[in-house]
């Protein structure tokens, strides 16, 4: 697989619990939209007592439907992918309900500072009431009833993204880091395409079987999928490279040529994610502007 095969037959079944593995249900939030596929995954993990992976966001069918998916169960823990509103904001609702422990990365924060003047476009749209009860390190095993949880960090889509991997199953809940039916968005400062690219050299260390992410259906060779991502990933830098050599300055320019047959809703988030490869070519030295990096900077060939 030299470029990733995108997969995006699924059926979200709103409103209702999938089962997609042994003792995992997914329950998907009906927040359909550009960025979102189908809506935001939830996984409800366990037999008796249970684990809940990204309760996502603040939508009142999608929490009766995670509740009664819970079936009166004990939870004993939370874990939170990221934080952004699709994904993290009902955690607090299901620690009232159940007294589960949080467990993430840590609280949302940016994969750098802004710059004088720059504005965090994804700012609305993340959660800055989150805070975990642990803040679980890379590789930290989280145990519970007949489940254990590793934290791997995939920072990346944002600074705080961790992947979280079902010991003994080979399935890993990727959350946005990697999904089956489209690429990651990468928004600086939000996040950052240097972490993005390490963190998938990390996974594709690893000998897992499949991935359940946050949108749209599972990955089944995360092995293949994870290096065809790279793949394209660095093709998307040839092409903007190839753009500031034939002469663009702008940003909107490289997305008009790169992006042309890419729905024009889906533009804006181009253009971070061109920004979030010119801020690496930039800090690689292959690329120069003035200043740092910026959504309106002007680029040019070193």
């Amino acid at each position: 697989m030299t470029e990733p095969e995108f997969d995006r037959a699924f059926e979200p079944a709103h409103g209702q619990a999938v089962p997609v593995a042994e003792s995992v249900l997914r329950v998907t939030a009906p927040n359909s939209g550009p960025l979102t596929f189908h809506g935001t995954n939830s996984y409800v993990v366990g037999r008796d007592t249970l684990a809940v992976i990204d309760p996502g966001p603040e939508d009142e069918s999608h929490w009766r439907t995670l509740v009664a998916a819970i079936a009166g169960r004990p939870v004993s823990h939370i874990f939170v992918t990221h934080t952004h509103k699709d994904h993290s904001p009902l955690a607090a609702r299901l620690k009232a309900l159940t007294g589960a422990i949080v467990v993430a990365e840590g609280p949302h924060r940016p994969a750098r500072p802004l710059h004088v003047g720059e504005v965090n476009p994804l700012a609305e749209s993340s959660d800055m009431d989150f805070v975990p009860d642990v803040a679980a390190g890379h590789g930290q095993l989280t145990e519970g009833d007949g489940w254990a949880i590793e934290t791997l960090h995939t920072p990346g889509h944002c600074a705080n993204h961790a992947a979280f991997a079902l010991a003994g199953t080979g399935l890993v809940f990727s959350g946005d880091h990697v999904m089956a039916w489209a690429t990651s968005i990468i928004a600086p400062p939000d996040g950052a395409m240097g972490d993005f690219m390490a963190s998938l050299d990390m996974l594709g260390l690893r000998d897992d079987q499949a991935y359940l992410p946050g949108h749209g259906g599972p990955v089944t060779e995360p092995r293949q999928f994870v290096r065809a991502l790279k793949t394209h990933r660095r093709m998307r830098e040839r092409a903007i490279m190839g753009r500031v050599e034939k002469g663009d300055r702008l940003i909107a320019e490289m997305v008009a040529a790169i992006y042309r047959d890419t729905d024009p809703r889906l533009h804006g988030a181009a253009a971070l994610s061109v920004l979030a490869h010119l801020e690496d070519l930039v800090g690689r030295g292959e690329v120069l502007t003035d200043g740092p990096p910026a959504i309106n900077g002007e680029y040019r060939a070193a």
